[in-house]
């Protein structure tokens, strides 16, 4: 049987479509024959191809990102019947009808399902989430990491940066300043890292301040909501033991840049 073949069912979908960044949104509905197998996106390439209303009404295609189709680049990330999810691993089959698709609340809206998610990428700029090498990479191999630890820190580098968390998240909104659990994970990994312990007290003070930590309401929404089960909420724990020592450190000043 040609798992591809057209079944003669069809797959009703609802988009809430938006047609400029800060422009009005409204819903539209479509109906794409079913194949076995086929995922959102799927769905979301019929409706390009053939940009045809329910009502037989021609539209306009629908704008969404995408790249990998893998679940490992975060860019289709999008609202899925109320969940925040990854639109390429999600499967018609797993859904009820009408499948209705919305673009992240937490991000500017660019176009349709597309949003701009320059927030969270800041966010990683702000915390340095990054092993800063200039000045280190003449100097041989560098220390190695205990494989206990990094195999723990390999699950916080699982990340796609696709924004799912800060999503599922109800303190990062629009109005407030939250960076998110996200960034907050990337500090966590980047001070594990041997060589990247070396700007540690730099990222703790980052996450110290107005929208940092303490704007955390261990909700728990984004480890339930994560596409790759990456332990947030053990980080953020973890990271608030360590701002707490970083305090006591900034405080006290003598043992600053001591491990």
């Amino acid at each position: 049987m040609d798992i591809a073949a057209n079944t003669g069912r069809m797959v009703k979908v609802e988009i809430l479509r938006q047609d400029t960044q800060g422009g009005n949104g409204y819903w539209q509905k479509f109906e794409v024959p079913y194949r076995h197998g086929m995922n959102v996106i799927s769905v979301l390439m019929e409706i390009q191809k053939h940009p045809v209303l329910s009502n037989g009404e021609k539209t306009t295609p629908v704008a969404w990102d995408m790249n990998c189709l893998e679940e490992v680049c975060g860019a289709c990330s999008m609202v899925i019947n109320g969940r925040p999810r990854q639109s390429c691993s999600t499967l018609i089959d797993q859904l009820t009808e009408p499948v209705r698709l919305e673009p992240m609340k937490t991000f500017p809206v660019i176009r349709d399902l597309q949003v701009d998610r320059d927030r969270m990428f800041n966010a990683l700029k702000k915390v340095k989430a990054w092993v800063p090498i200039d000045g280190t990479y003449d100097l041989g191999e560098g220390p190695r990491m205990p494989e206990g630890k990094r195999q723990w820190a390999y699950e916080l580098s699982k990340c796609m940066t696709c924004g799912v968390c800060m999503e599922a998240c109800p303190n990062v909104s629009e109005k407030a300043s939250f960076i998110g659990p996200a960034p907050l994970s990337q500090v966590r990994l980047f001070n594990t890292h041997p060589t990247g312990a070396m700007i540690k007290d730099e990222r703790l003070n980052a996450i110290m301040g107005d929208g940092g930590l303490a704007n955390c309401g261990n909700s728990q929404n984004c480890v339930a909501a994560c596409p790759k089960g990456i332990p947030l909420t053990t980080s953020i724990a973890s990271l608030n033991r360590a701002t707490t020592v970083q305090m006591f450190r900034n405080f006290f000043g003598s043992d600053h840049f001591v491990d």
